[in-house]
């Protein structure tokens, strides 16, 4: 499983990073476009949903660094056993939260299949929404790693389940 996981957090860096440089792209050569008096109607548009993509995926990514902003200004000075108490309810309301937006956001997508994506009749609007299901369920991976290393007692354990030093 861990070589698994290592391939999809290499492979979901690499989409993000594509997904954050097709944006880009696309509303760089919009805009030129539209300077040049051919304006591309839809790249805003493809770009957006990039966005959505992009945001999930690299909030995953985040995570799993321990890059994300977090106020310790309690539990620094609390006991080990609070803090891992607490540390431990956080990501059991984070597991809870993320399985409901995998709910939703399935039914969201599911509700939305027959509406086309910015007037754009070929691209569903299923196509943006499941970046929710699919990002929550990334994050939620993250989340069961993330909990599975308390109990364990191995802190310092990121991306792939390797050791860093100064995490």
């Amino acid at each position: 499983m861990t070589s698994f996981y290592r391939y999809l957090c290499k492979a979901e860096a690499v989409v993000a990073g594509l997904f954050l440089v097709l944006m880009v792209v696309l509303i760089f050569c919009g805009g030129v476009a539209r300077l040049m008096h051919y304006p591309i109607n839809w790249a805003n548009d493809v770009a957006t949903c990039l966005f959505a993509w992009a945001c999930f995926l690299c909030a995953d990514i985040a995570w799993r660094r321990d890059s994300l902003m977090s106020i310790d200004l309690l539990t620094a000075r609390a006991s080990p056993g609070v803090r891992r108490a607490v540390a431990t309810l956080n990501h059991a309301i984070i597991a809870l939260f993320l399985v409901f937006l995998i709910v939703a956001g399935v039914w969201l997508s599911w509700t939305s299949r027959a509406r086309s994506f910015q007037g754009i009749p070929e691209i569903s609007y299923s196509w943006v929404t499941m970046s929710l299901p699919v990002g929550a369920a990334l994050l939620l991976i993250t989340c069961i790693g993330k909990m599975r290393r308390e109990f364990q007692g191995g802190a310092g354990l990121h991306e792939g389940g390797l050791k860093t030093e100064n995490a």
